[in-house]
């Protein structure tokens, strides 16, 4: 018997545990990364997911007040880079609050380790817009400016009682991470129907938050990393418009 328990207790004491993930009643799974042990649970209310928590590193983090469409297509997404380039990772969620024809539109939250999650502030990708994007829209072109490189669509085919009074943007709202990059998608949109390009913001870390680096305006999807693999050195040099 006594050889017995000392079997035993060499056991326990030599088998490593394993972090078991959480299970939390009444909420559903809507996002994980296995690999890291990392998932996002939420609840369905009101015909979306509602009331969310973070399962992270051992300890779960409540975010009430998200929102995300129940359609699978379109869950939250996770990813767990590092994007400072600190040498250490992030934890980047995306929620989609809305989408449909002619809309999808996500945010997100970005979450930096330091004995817990600790939010860092993401600069608001149509205020980064506003601020350095000129445009302009007629019965002929729409015209749109960054920096010193001009972008021009040809637009006299289309019926002016169905042009808006200007480009818009808003409607469509896409954060990705590429290679390692925290990038934004922002549609430019002059009908109802029709968008004619991407602004496409890279963002870094500058004055504790994330600014935009690099911002251009994309019409050609062979060049635009959010519908297909781009080289790395094009990713945030697509030309000299580059932000201070």
């Amino acid at each position: 018997m006594k050889k017995y328990i000392i079997l035993l207790l060499a056991f326990v004491l030599f088998v490593i545990p394993e972090k078991v993930e959480a299970k939390i009643e009444g909420y559903d799974v809507v996002a994980k990364l296995p690999k890291e042990n990392i998932t996002l649970y939420a609840k369905k209310m009101d015909g979306l997911y509602k009331d969310f928590k973070i399962y992270f590193n051992g300890w779960v983090y409540s975010r009430p007040f998200w929102m995300n469409v129940t359609n699978p297509t379109y869950a939250p997404e996770l990813f767990y880079n590092d994007i400072n380039q600190d040498e250490k990772k992030e934890l980047i969620i995306t929620l989609t609050k809305g989408t449909g024809s002619g809309v999808h539109e996500e945010e997100i939250y970005v979450y930096r380790n330091t004995n817990g999650l600790v939010e860092v502030l993401v600069d608001n990708p149509l205020a980064i817009i506003y601020k350095n994007v000129k445009t302009k829209l007629t019965t002929k072109i729409a015209e749109i400016i960054i920096g010193n490189k001009k972008s021009i669509v040809d637009t006299k085919t289309i019926e002016p009682s169905h042009l808006f009074e200007d480009i818009a943007f808003g409607s469509i709202i896409d954060y990705k991470v590429i290679n390692n990059n925290l990038m934004v998608r922002v549609s430019g949109q002059i009908t109802p129907a029709m968008f004619i390009g991407d602004i496409i913001i890279g963002y870094e870390y500058r004055n504790k938050m994330y600014q935009a680096k690099t911002i251009d305006f994309i019409t050609d999807m062979k060049k635009n990393p959010f519908y297909g693999p781009v080289k790395h050195s094009a990713i945030l040099n697509y030309h000299e418009n580059k932000l201070l």
